[in-house]
């Protein structure tokens, strides 16, 4: 009994030893940007809640909110889940008012200006669970959903296998993949996807395909073809069954997942790109964000929210318009990151009074430097009260900075080199 203790108690010492590198302060072996502050320096855009935002048009009401993002133009795009409205899982069922199109585009103001989308056409199937949104520099708008078999499947279709591309008016360009597929890693089965970014420069569209097969793909923007996809670290992503399991008994809870830190968790929920092309992955599960080249280098990593209640961290990804920030959404904050050092700065608050799950699904921004959030409807521990499955947009407006004070030099990511 006694050797079978020490034993434990080396193996769990050994798995401490990898693992407090990655939960603790880490060193960034790139140099800091000197456009952006460090820890304690202040100097961090503020941010207040627009109650007004967005006017949806009285006759409709907007299911629960899962992805917000901005165009070139200023407007702001909203993805939203009208099936949630008869279909709850939190709350009671809405059957008399009517959805409000999954597709909204709205002024910086709120101002409705059009909706669209949620019926299915020749070559393609709208999905069950609406899930992610982008809308790329040539004026087509991504959308993507989540469902797969009776998980996240509002609507009772087929898996949600395929990626969407429309014009901004809502005319079908092309599909990628196929719905109601099932299988494992394979580069054409998507399974269970959540976000997506194009990227201009070179005309690729990345996709976390978060739930199922937890990794990043990417395709090329015209065709839609396959190109390349990576896993955690940059690593060969793993079909769910073949990822390591734990083995240590589970005496401190980051210990045991300590071993399957290699692999994204489920679900890998965000990806977006920089101006300066570095890929920025929100890994929910393990509540971090991972940093690659496009060509899917690891470069480095962040944990958020590690001391945090609530286990749904890393949720989305945003830039303030001059990319000296980036904004990692979570619960029930928005975190706010040195973009170049990933070092944790501060955070602004979105939820209001009691509220125990606040507005956070996936977030955007504008060119103006405000930041949209949303809500997705809750299930489980968190969701089942019946009072926390929120639903819509919600805008924080820019407000300025906090007064700047030079007072240190911070830390923040795990560099590729310090791995």
């Amino acid at each position: 009994m006694k050797r079978a203790l020490l034993t434990g108690l080396i193996s769990v010492g050994i798995m401490l030893i990898w693992v407090i590198p990655r939960v603790s302060p880490p060193v960034f072996g790139q140099a800091a940007s000197a456009q952006a502050p460090h820890i304690g320096e202040g100097g961090l855009p503020q941010f207040e809640r627009d109650p007004a935002w967005p006017k949806i048009p009285a006759k409709y009401k907007m299911g629960f909110g899962s992805a917000a993002t901005g165009d070139d133009q200023g407007h702001v795009w909203i993805l939203s889940r009208p099936h949630t409205l008869a279909n709850p899982r939190s709350t009671a069922p809405d059957t008399r008012s009517m959805p409000a199109p999954p597709v909204m585009e709205f002024d910086q103001a709120g101002n409705f200006i059009q909706g669209w989308g949620g019926e299915s056409g020749p070559g393609y199937q709208w999905p069950s669970n609406e899930h992610g949104l982008t809308v790329d520099s040539k004026g087509f708008v991504w959308v993507v959903g989540n469902a797969d078999g009776k998980s996240n499947n509002p609507a009772n279709l087929p898996n949600d296998n395929q990626v969407l591309k429309f014009t901004k008016t809502g005319k079908f360009v092309m599909a990628i993949g196929k719905s109601g597929q099932t299988g494992s890693n394979k580069t054409e089965v998507l399974k269970g996807a959540t976000g997506l970014y194009h990227w201009a420069k070179t005309n690729e569209l990345f996709v976390s395909d978060g739930y199922g097969n937890s990794r990043v793909m990417v395709y090329d923007g015209d065709t839609g073809k396959f190109k390349r996809m990576w896993g955690a670290y940059g690593n060969k992503p793993l079909d769910p069954e073949d990822r390591p399991k734990p083995s240590a008994p589970i005496l401190i809870p980051w210990v045991s997942v300590s071993e399957i830190l290699q692999q994204f968790a489920s679900p890998v929920h965000d990806v977006k790109v920089s101006d300066d092309g570095l890929v920025y992955v929100a890994d929910r599960g393990n509540k971090r964000v991972q940093v690659f080249t496009p060509e899917g280098k690891f470069i480095a990593e962040q944990f958020v929210g590690l001391d945090s209640k609530y286990g749904l961290q890393a949720r989305g990804i945003a830039f303030s318009p001059n990319q000296r920030f980036l904004y990692l959404g979570g619960t029930p904050v928005v975190y706010i990151l040195n973009r170049k050092t990933l070092e944790v700065l501060g955070s602004f608050r979105t939820g209001e009074g009691d509220q125990s799950h606040p507005p956070g699904h996936q977030i955007g921004t504008d060119n103006k430097g405000n930041v949209y959030v949303v809500q997705a409807e809750l299930t489980g521990a968190e969701g089942r009260d019946g009072q926390t499955g929120g639903a819509g947009a919600y805008k924080w407006v820019f407000k300025g900075y906090s007064p700047a004070t030079k007072c240190c030099n911070g830390d923040g990511a795990v560099h590729a080199t310090s791995r």
